[in-house]
Formats: structure tokens, C-alpha cells, sequence
């Protein structure tokens, strides 16, 4: 069988905006793929500006910058000593003048000694967490190529999720396609997404590579699994999950003339549902403080399950010396709760500080004395402990420089069970799309995997008791979350039918729930929608979180 062209899929973690660190990363993996033989190397969707740019495009500076910078890789390229194969690289394309362009998206296969050769997106999505259409022209043409003897399809991302650009690659000629994706990361997606391609190779009985982004954008998580599919569908290749990899292929020739594929990379396992959400959660929290290049974070502890989950989160992100913890009791808090924060403090050795809000909390009740006078204690009250609790982390932040970590859930976020400027206060809210049955899942989850690891000579990351006790804001006295909200069995699973399935009332009353509770719970997540806006971005892990893909009206007079 003849050597062949051997393909590299470099699955990498780049920065939006960063083009000219964005072009070295290229180099080095190039470089990589170039030390296991490559003739050729497949870079992300949009690899040099990185994914998503936004209105990034916008600016002509970064014309400037991707147009520079792809010229000088070709350049390199096309030095017989520069030791880098022929790549794939995915970059804006500007055309026309610099006022208003037409911007695709696009691809340029870069190779020694020929004219490079240029692919355009066809299929621009414009659903979910997508708004292409905003940015881009979609382009017209297939794009084929021949390289060592083998003829090349270049599709990007969404033109595999549709039918025809396959066909249209086919009916050029095409031999094997190659797939260039920036592919964010939800709950699913991986199997969805070789589904998906194989469905391509039925329909065309071509073999497919397909090279994903990885790392955290913002919500965005990027979790990579770039693989290859053979003709009859099954996967040949699977890079690690939620890591930089470069894996290559060979595609050669059989005696018959057929294009077949081979490997020596392995087909690495698909990650369970927790395991791939904790790790979406853990890589989104890494690149968003690195990314940012903040120090490290700050956030309380109150010794409930979502800040107890978001701690493991941070430590496994970070490290346990780039997280601060502060405890903040008052006069509800109880023992139970302070133990528990200072027993998984201690066993994460993370710092942990205790500031109690007492006196603040008596100052203000003290300053509106006039102000509330006639009136009986309610909500306002236990607002105001949040919101000494947000003051006292926001000034930790500010002088330390540490980002506030904010460590509220989905549940609350679409019910307003959260405190503007108080327990909302923060930079950057790792669970925000988890809900409260998925939050004592994961935090199930990470135990389990500290036993399996042997990690903390045998404690718990999470005390058990956190995840036992009854779930409690605990800002009056033997507070429990079911006073204010139904059971989060009944909760989590309206919420679910409503954000994420769009399900009017009838359809979620015809689940079994009753027409009451569904209309109050309904009421609530559209009341608060000015809580939401105001709320820190956090990881996107469901079909549908709030943020991006959920553009619900503040002011609406719809009615159930």
C-alpha cells in the first residue's frame, strides 16, 4: 500500500481576537504534526480570530491583523526549510472596501509551491447561540482540491449538518472530506454530532475528519472530540475530549483503487454525562480567569451545596492556591453551615477567611429605621444580608484583584431566587446553567471521583452532609427553600419543559403538573427576566441557557 497523504487534526484552544498569538499556536501544532509526519494539518472553524469574534469583525484592524497574518503563514509555508506541512487554516475573509466588506467565513489551504486554494461556509446558522447571518455572506461553490493524488472536499462546521454541501462535494469530485468546526459543547453533543456525520457518509460514501475547537470562549465551552469516520461510518479516530490534541490519519490507496484510512491514535472514550459537564464547567472557569489573566478568584461560602460545588469547580481549575474563600455568617446562619465551610476549606486547602455581616446588617436596619417604620419585616430584610455579603466579596476583589466567582444556579436564575448587587455580585457564574438536581448530581459526582483518584487522603471534597441537608438560604430563621418554591424534583422539571423545550402551560399540565404550580412557576422565570440581564455570564452547558441563546423581553404583555 503506498505511504499516502497523512492528515493531522490539531484540536486547539485559541483566543478571539488574538490573531497574532492565535498564528503561533498554528505554527507550533504545525510543527507537531509536522514531527508525525503530516503532509497536511486541519486547524479549527475561524482559527486565526478565534470563534466567536462577534463585532470584532467589524473593526478594520482586525482585517488588517488576519490579512497579515495569513500572508505571512503562507510565506512560511511556501520556505522549502520552514519545516511546516500544508494547512487548512479557517479566517475571516474581507472582500470588497474597507467601509462595508462582505465578510465570509471562510478557509484557505495553504500549500508549497501552488496557488492557495480558498473555501467559503455556505450554510450560515442563525439558531441558538448562532447569528451568523449578522456577520457573514454565505458562500456559492464547492471547494475541492487534489492533494498528493487524492481529491479533497473543505466543508466548514454547519455545512455538514445540512445535506447538499456534502452532495455538492461528491457530484466535484470529492474523495474525502475534511471538516473544519468550532462546535460549542452541550449536554449530548459529541454523540449528536458523529450522528450527524454519519449520516453524511450514508448518504455519499465518503469518508469524513472532522477537527473541533476546544476551550472556554465566554459562555461558550469548546469541548473538541475531533474524529474520522471510515465509509461505513464507524469512528477510526477520537481525539481527547476538553484538551489540546493533534492526532493524525493516513488516507492512501488500496489495490482497487480504493481511498482507504488508517491510524495508530486511539479512539478515545466519550465522557459520561457528568464527567463531560464537570469538565465543561472546570475548562470554562480556567480560560475565563486565564484568559482574562486574573490572578485567581474570591467567592463565599456559605456551607450550601452550590458554593461547596463551585469551590471543587475553581480548585480543579485553578489550583488550590489561586482560590480564596470568605465565610460570612449572621445571626441565621447555623453551626452546621460554618462547620461544613471550614471542613471543605481546610480539606481543599484553600485560604478561608470568616467576616461576620452582623454589625453591617445592624447598621442598616438601624440607618432605614424611619424609613421602614410601620412596616413588618419581609424579603427586604433578607436582601439586605445578601447585599452586605456582596459588598464585603466585591471589596476583596477589587483589592486583591482576584475575580468574584458568583455561585448561584439555574433554578434560582429563572425563578429570581437571587438578590440583585447581592449574592448575584460577581464576575463570572460557573453553574449558572446547572440546575439544582443537576448541582447535587455533579456534586455527587466529584466525590465519587476523589475516591476513584484517592484524592484528599480519603475526605470528601464535598461534605456529605451539604449534599444530605435540606437546601436553605438560611436569611430568616429556619428558612427552607420549599417555603418560597416547590420541590426542585417539580421545579427542575417545569423549568426544563419551558426554557429549554419551549412547551406552553397546557403541554406542561398535560406532564402531570399541576395547572397552579406550573402557572406560578411561569410567572416568576418572566417576572424576573431584569434579574437575568444583569446577571455575570456563566458556562453554557444545556440545550438552552440563559444568556446567548435566551433573548426573553424585559417589558412584555404576553400572557399565558
Amino acid at each position: 500500500m503506498p505511504a499516502g497523504l497523512r492528515i493531522a487534526l490539531a484540536q486547539l484552544d485559541l483566543l478571539v481576537g488574538d490573531v497574532q498569538g492565535n498564528a503561533e499556536r498554528l505554527r507550533s501544532a504545525a510543527r507537531k504534526a509536522a514531527e508525525q509526519g503530516a503532509d497536511l494539518v486541519l486547524f479549527p472553524e475561524l482559527s486565526l480570530s478565534g470563534y466567536p469574534p462577534e463585532d470584532l469583525l467589524f473593526h478594520r484592524g482586525l482585517r488588517r491583523q488576519v490579512d497579515e497574518a495569513l500572508a505571512q503563514l503562507a510565506r512560511e509555508v511556501d520556505e522549502p526549510d520552514s519545516g511546516l506541512p500544508a494547512m487548512l487554516v479557517g479566517y475571516p475573509e474581507y472582500e470588497g472596501e474597507a467601509h462595508a466588506p462582505r465578510i465570509y467565513n471562510a478557509a484557505r489551504l495553504l500549500v508549497r509551491g501552488r496557488p492557495a486554494a480558498n473555501c467559503r461556509k455556505t450554510c450560515l446558522p442563525n439558531y441558538r447561540v448562532f447569528d451568523e447571518k449578522r456577520y457573514f455572506t454565505p458562500g456559492e461553490q464547492p471547494c475541492v482540491v487534489e492533494l498528493d493524488g487524492i481529491r479533497l472536499g473543505l466543508i466548514i462546521c454547519e455545512d455538514i449538518w445540512e445535506q447538499e454541501p456534502a452532495r455538492a462535494a461528491l457530484a466535484a469530485g470529492a474523495e474525502l472530506l475534511l471538516v473544519i468546526n468550532a462546535s460549542p459543547y452541550e449536554q449530548g453533543k459529541q454523540r449528536e454530532r458523529e450522528t450527524i456525520v454519519r449520516q453524511r457518509v450514508a448518504e455519499t460514501g465518503l469518508p469524513v475528519a472532522y477537527v473541533n475547537l476546544v476551550g472556554g470562549q465566554d459562555e461558550l465551552v469548546f469541548d473538541g472530540g475531533s474524529f474520522v469516520l471510515d465509509r461505513e461510518g464507524a469512528v477510526l479516530l477520537r481525539a481527547p475530549a476538553f484538551g489540546e490534541d493533534v492526532s493524525t490519519f493516513t488516507a492512501s490507496r488500496a489495490g482497487d483503487g480504493q481511498l482507504t484510512l488508517r491510524t495508530e491514535a486511539a479512539v478515545s472514550p466519550e465522557p459520561g454525562a457528568e464527567e463531560s459537564i464537570y469538565r465543561a464547567l472546570v475548562l470554562g472557569v480556567r480560560d475565563y480567569v486565564d484568559k482574562h489573566r486574573f490572578p485567581g478568584v474570591v467567592m463565599g461560602l456559605s456551607g450550601g451545596v452550590d458554593s461547596a460545588l463551585t469551590l471543587a469547580i475553581a480548585v480543579d481549575a485553578l489550583g488550590a492556591d489561586r482560590v480564596q474563600v470568605v465565610m460570612m455568617p449572621s445571626r441565621y446562619t447555623s453551626t452546621m453551615s460554618r462547620d461544613d465551610a471550614v471542613l471543605q476549606a481546610r480539606t481543599l486547602n484553600v485560604a478561608y477567611s470568616e467576616i461576620s455581616i452582623e454589625s453591617m446588617f445592624e447598621a442598616t436596619l438601624a440607618a432605614l429605621a424611619e424609613q421602614f417604620a410601620g412596616r413588618k419585616p419581609d424579603a427586604t430584610e433578607e436582601n439586605i444580608q445578601a447585599r452586605c455579603r456582596g459588598l464585603l466579596l466585591m471589596a476583596i476583589s477589587n483589592k486583591t484583584g482576584r475575580m468574584l466567582l458568583t455561585t448561584g444556579n439555574k433554578s434560582e436564575m429563572a425563578v429570581g431566587y437571587a438578590t440583585l448587587y447581592g449574592d448575584m455580585n460577581g464576575g463570572f457564574a460557573p453553574i449558572k446553567d446547572c440546575s439544582k438536581l443537576l448541582v447535587y448530581r455533579l456534586a455527587r459526582y466529584r466525590n465519587q471521583l476523589a475516591r476513584q483518584r484517592g484524592e484528599y487522603a480519603g475526605g470528601e471534597v464535598i461534605p456529605a452532609r451539604v449534599i444530605k441537608r435540606e437546601p436553605s438560604a438560611e436569611l430568616r430563621h429556619d428558612q427552607k427553600d420549599t417555603d418560597s418554591l416547590p420541590p426542585y424534583e417539580v421545579l427542575d422539571a417545569i423549568l426544563e419543559a419551558f426554557i429549554e423545550e419551549d412547551l406552553s402551560v397546557d403541554e406542561i399540565v398535560a406532564r402531570g403538573f399541576d395547572r397552579a404550580v406550573v402557572g406560578r412557576v411561569l410567572d416568576m422565570v418572566k417576572r424576573n427576566e431584569y434579574k437575568r440581564r444583569q446577571s455575570p455570564p456563566g458556562i453554557r452547558v444545556s440545550r438552552r441557557a440563559f444568556g446567548r441563546d435566551w433573548r426573553y423581553p424585559i417589558t412584555s404583555g404576553y400572557r399565558r
